[in-house]
């Protein structure tokens, strides 16, 4: 049942933490999200991802602070590469800068190692050797355990597996974002990387519960996204719906079927669904051990191929940022 993780054993559905300090509006508050993140490892979640974007560094001390104690308990990510806490936002993974932020995040986290460490977004600004090099260099250190990439290209994938083994690649992946299935999916696969599935339920629009995009809090980044805008999210709704009621046909929530589905795709896939409230939580590892069958599967992508959806997943000066091959 488990999947292999930077070396280690996981559980093949983590928890994304990114939600309970950035992202979706109002955080939660304090405490409630150190009583989830301790329910998320009483349910056997053992691999939590983090960033220092994420509330500049107060996701990644909400983590260190809470789960002190239970360490051993789980794998432990991070992200560097998206910076603004000391000036505009910007993309930056120049080599001085992966060693500036690094010890940044092992102080917030309360660490003095983080098990997988990725560049968060690709820096068209430095060759990927060059940052692959500093990575390379934390490893050796003992800062980090392994390397991580999130949001490129499969190109620059393996440019990067050439100067020091990837141990995971992390992009959107859901039934209805399958950008990966151009060239990542295969990449990783052939190279012997994980692919790490952000937002599997499609930010929340798969769980079917989602009716009024325009009613999201004021800062919740959805609103930016076109798939949620109007014109779009309409359409969208009916294949929402239609997902939900293959959902109901096999007995489980549209959220486990999505789960499900994007872990049939390859077994060097896990995925890290986010949430805020802890009976999503216990619903999305739920099934975790449930994967959906051929038909079942083959149902999904009749419903949802590349391309279904109406909208790109990102606005234009977000797509901008990342090197995931589009459809």
């Amino acid at each position: 049942m488990k999947r292999i993780l930077a070396g280690r054993q996981v559980n093949p559905i983590g928890l994304g933490c990114m939600s309970l300090s950035h992202g979706y509006g109002i955080a939660p508050a304090e405490e409630l999200s150190e009583r989830l993140l301790h329910r998320a490892l009483d349910l056997g979640y053992d691999h939590l991802d983090t960033a220092r974007i994420y509330g500049l560094g107060r996701n990644e001390a909400l983590v260190g602070r809470a789960l002190k104690a239970r360490r051993a308990e789980f794998l432990l990510a991070s992200k560097m590469g998206i910076i603004a806490d000391d000036g505009p936002r910007r993309i930056d993974c120049k080599p001085a800068t992966i060693h500036r932020e690094i010890d940044k995040s092992l102080a917030a986290l309360g660490v003095d190692h983080i098990d997988l460490y990725y560049m968060h977004r690709p820096d068209f600004s430095v060759p990927i050797e060059d940052s692959m090099g500093a990575m390379a260099e934390l490893v050796r250190q003992g800062k980090i355990g392994a390397i991580g990439l999130s949001e490129m290209s499969a190109a620059t994938l393996r440019r990067a597996h050439a100067v020091h083994p990837v141990a995971a690649m992390q992009t959107e992946y859901s039934p209805w974002t399958r950008n990966v299935e151009i060239a990542v999916l295969e990449t990783t696969r052939e190279l012997g990387v994980t692919l790490v599935a952000f937002s599997p339920v499609g930010r929340g629009a798969l769980c079917g519960t989602l009716r009024d995009a325009a009613g999201l809090p004021d800062k919740d980044m959805r609103h930016g996204m076109p798939r949620f805008q109007p014109g779009n999210w309409e359409k969208n709704l009916a294949l929402i719906d239609a997902f939900a009621a293959l959902a109901a046909g096999a007995g489980v929530t549209p959220a486990q079927l999505a789960l499900g589905w994007v872990l049939t795709r390859g077994e060097h896939i896990v995925t890290i669904p986010g949430t805020t409230r802890i009976d999503h939580l216990e619903e999305n590892i739920a099934r975790a051990g449930w994967l959906p069958g051929p038909e079942l599967v083959a149902q999904v992508d009749a419903l949802m191929p590349p391309g279904a959806a109406a909208g790109p997943r990102y606005s234009e000066a977000m797509q901008r940022q990342v090197a995931t091959e589009e459809f």
